[in-house]
């Protein structure tokens, strides 16, 4: 690897600036990969693990395992992009987060997958969800290091088509074998692979002034921003926020929903549900990737998440009065084809408002508090929000996130900073 070199300003003016060649291609390849190896146990192979290891208690054992694992998150991502942000060293301030997070990170999956305990599957878990968020905010930091603002949007849109993709991917290598440390360490493998080839090839840099002393207020900073200071974060905070609360209800329970629609068995349920959530994410991926290059080519970012959130709405709010499969069929592509426009432009958008340099990946990882909050929210609020009425209250579940994906909508045209 090169030796980055100490610079007097963090980039270079907009206009002398260009991505390097290729790094599009590369960062969605690598955020794929870091993707595949986090979902994955999420999605599929955890349940299986935990039922091996406490058969007897593996809802409560679930529960435990990915409850610390989404606290630990939520506090590593801002945390490890602060320090990221300090980091001077002769590897540059991004690499040594990006190789070390997801070596890490595979080195937690390992654990998951050879030691059969419940207290290795929390340990195991927590160094895998901190360790790949390292690597995640060193990895989203790159893109205002070295993406210019004419550029933004094909770089949203590789991030939103690699994030779909990492559920397909997961969800192949799952089909494609029985044995879960096969599932648990392929997409580790692969993340380690994608993830090393982009930290090889990136024109890190390392500012030349030394970072103020790591402080008790610089790690508590680590956690908040001021919406006063940056109003503009603010707001693109909150809808980014809001837009996650309202697609969650539908992603997280679909199996549910369908047979109290349908009246199906658990068999059928499977595989309708599997069928929707493939195609689901392969027409977002799409959606994301045109979303993303369309965005650049009108050079606006605010008309998409607009339009996105809009129709995320409709699309929730088909589904709540769905009568049948083929209304179902519908809501979940028309909820997809918001989620992709979404995603096109959600990190674009961030970026252009972000509201240091200096503090890039600190901010991006404080933004992603936004991605995983509504995640643990709402499984706590459905519940009673189901029991009004008598319970399975899925019209008014699915009616109060279709309104907060709308209010996300509206709030981003408080945002002034950007078209």
């Amino acid at each position: 690897m090169d030796r980055p070199t100490a610079l007097t300003r963090t980039t270079p003016p907009e206009a002398d600036r260009s991505a390097p060649r290729g790094f599009v291609l590369r960062l969605g390849l690598a955020n794929l990969g870091l993707y595949s190896a986090l979902l994955t146990p999420v999605v599929v192979t955890m349940a299986l693990r935990v039922a091996e290891v406490a058969p007897q208690h593996k809802e409560s054992t679930l529960g435990l395992v990915l409850g610390v694992g989404a606290v630990l998150a939520m506090v590593a991502n801002p945390l490890f992009g602060r320090l990221s942000d300090r980091t001077r060293s002769r590897f540059g301030r991004r690499r040594p987060w990006l190789v070390g997070g997801v070596v890490g990170g595979a080195l937690g999956l390992c654990v998951i997958a050879f030691l059969p305990s419940v207290p290795a599957l929390v340990i195991g878990w927590a160094i895998t969800q901190c360790s790949f968020n390292a690597a995640f905010s060193a990895l989203m930091a790159s893109i205002p290091d070295q993406v210019p603002e004419s550029g933004l949007g094909r770089a949203s849109g590789a991030i939103g088509t690699s994030l779909t993709g990492a559920v397909l991917v997961g969800s192949g290598i799952a089909a494609f074998t029985s044995d879960l440390r096969v599932m648990l360490l392929l997409p580790a493998v692969l993340a380690v692979g994608l993830v090393c080839w982009f930290a090889a090839t990136l024109p890190d840099r390392t500012p030349a002034e030394a970072p103020q002393p790591f402080s008790v207020r610089e790690f508590l900073g680590s956690f908040v921003f001021d919406p006063r200071r940056a109003p503009d974060f603010g707001w693109a905070w909150f809808t980014k926020f809001l837009v996650m609360f309202g697609s969650v209800a539908p992603m997280t329970y679909l199996a549910y929903y369908v047979p109290f629609r349908m009246g199906l068995d658990a068999a059928a349920t499977a595989g309708l549900v599997a069928a929707l959530v493939a195609g689901g994410y392969g027409l977002q991926a799409a959606t994301a990737a045109l979303g993303g290059w369309l965005s650049d080519r009108t050079g606006r970012r605010k008309p998409f998440v607009m339009v996105s959130g809009l129709i995320v709405a409709i699309g929730i709010g088909l589904l709540a009065a769905a009568p049948g499969l083929s209304a179902i069929v519908v809501a979940q592509l028309v909820i997809s084809v918001g989620g992709g426009l979404f995603y096109a432009v959600d990190t674009a958008l961030i970026t252009h408002v972000l509201p240091d340099e200096s503090s890039r990946a600190k901010d991006l990882g404080i933004v992603n508090i936004a991605n995983a909050l509504p995640q643990s929210l709402m499984p706590m609020i459905a519940p009673f929000v189901l029991a009004v009425g008598g319970g399975q209250n899925y019209p008014l579940l699915f009616g109060i996130a279709a309104a907060a994906a709308l209010l996300g909508a509206l709030l981003v045209t408080r945002i002034k900073g950007t078209r």
